[in-house]
């Protein structure tokens, strides 16, 4: 890779990183902010597309420790949008549920966040959005991998 291809990877990230923190501080003034943060969305995100989840193995595939998992799981039980469910496997632990309740906030946040994206991006051709999804993802996958 060339210095001045990584140079530029280093400032934009750095740049994204300051864009994004003053975005999720402004968010919180926002009145228009759905009931759920960044972690809870993920959280949440990862749970509905799992169908039912454990806080192990939601600590490993978001990368978190299991306690602050189980902190962020028992926030998402208490405004029920998660259940606690026993475990087939072991009836000592137990897995969570996305509820009706859950879902629907689930759907509204993702929406809103699309539709946010939708506007930052509608002057974008449909190949560069495309483009820029895959190398995102590429970027996620090893970023993943390195941590």
């Amino acid at each position: 890779m060339k210095d001045n291809s990584l140079q530029t990877i280093e400032l934009e990230m750095a740049i994204l990183i300051r864009r994004i923190a003053t975005i999720a501080s402004n968010r919180q003034r926002d009145k228009q902010q759905r009931n759920l943060d960044r972690a809870a969305y993920l959280l949440l995100h990862q749970i509905s597309e799992d169908g039912t989840a454990g806080v192990k193995a939601l600590a490993t595939e978001l990368q978190l420790d299991v306690s602050t998992v189980s902190r962020q799981a028992a926030a998402l039980e208490k405004k029920e949008y998660v259940v606690k469910i026993p475990s087939s496997v072991d009836r000592r632990s137990y897995n969570y549920e996305v509820t009706e309740k859950g879902q629907e906030e689930l759907t509204a946040y993702r929406t809103l966040r699309l539709e946010r994206l939708t506007t930052l991006l509608e002057e974008w051709p449909e190949k560069d959005c495309e483009q820029f999804g895959h190398l995102l993802k590429k970027f996620n996958q090893e970023l993943r991998e390195f941590l």
